[in-house]
């Protein structure tokens, strides 16, 4: 049976206004679509599959994002001179958690780093971390280091990739404190996938992971994804959290520590 003219017309632009909402707000969840659209659930899904198909959006766990929001990863400079001051913020919460005697990673972040640089007088705690500028920081003095091999990602100046194995493989940490480029509800998202392997194993290893993440991270999705978001414990970051993200982490039992 034919399609009616009419319908196949008000779908084409119904599909044409989707268009324009991914590409202004880079990531929408369903139930903005819907509501934006006056659409089903199911109504909803079946469009973004076709615009997924056409190669303008790429579906996530509850939405979906535009391709545009894939950016390039800046220089590491550049990343540790944006939002200095949250993230400094958001690394003195990180360091009131770990305790003497304790084992921690350290991942290769800009925020990160800067909880390194508040490590140097503490003698009581092992770092272990595949971040050359980290272990710079904690070379001359401070806790007990150990310096996981791999490839160098001269990008980020972090050793990556399934070479960090045979290291972290032998290792349990009490806490691994990441950074991520990006995150969104379906989880952790960079620009490299050796990154985002050597990240994944890293959380699989640690008794409790810590994200350190400011407001810029959020809704932001790269080439590859570094771990699930259940696989987090504790987020610490200075953004006020809108319904959406309170309820999908408190539904992926993620506790947040607001800075």
């Amino acid at each position: 049976m034919a399609h009616d003219p009419t319908e196949k017309a008000l779908a084409a632009e119904r599909l044409g206004r989707l268009r324009e909402l991914v590409r202004a707000r880079r990531v929408v969840r369903l139930q903005e679509v819907c509501r934006e659209l006056d659409v089903s659930t199911a109504t909803a899904r079946r469009d973004l599959a076709e615009l997924e198909q056409c190669g303008d959006l790429r579906r996530v766990h509850g939405g979906a994002v535009s391709v545009e929001s894939r950016l390039a990863e800046p220089l590491f400079d550049d990343k540790t001179a944006r939002a200095a001051r949250e993230k400094q913020r958001i690394a003195q919460a990180a360091l009131q958690l770990i305790r003497p005697g304790e084992t921690i990673y350290l991942d290769g972040g800009s925020t990160v780093l800067a909880l390194a640089r508040l490590l140097r007088d503490r003698t009581q705690v092992t770092v272990v971390t595949n971040s050359l500028r980290a272990a710079i920081e904690l070379a001359g003095a401070g806790p007990r280091l150990i310096l996981v091999g791999g490839e160098l990602r001269r990008l980020s100046q972090t050793l990556v990739g399934p070479l960090t194995r045979s290291v972290l493989e032998e290792l349990h940490v009490d806490r691994a404190f990441m950074g991520t480029l990006g995150l969104t509800p379906d989880g952790l998202t960079t620009t490299d996938p050796g990154e985002a392997y050597t990240k994944e194993l890293v959380m699989h290893r640690a008794r409790e992971v810590v994200l350190l993440a400011d407001h810029s991270k959020f809704d932001k999705v790269l080439f590859a994804r570094a771990g699930r978001l259940e696989q987090v414990d504790v987020l610490i970051t200075d953004k006020k959290l809108d319904a959406a993200w309170a309820r999908a982490l408190a539904q992926r039992g993620v506790k947040v520590q607001h800075v």
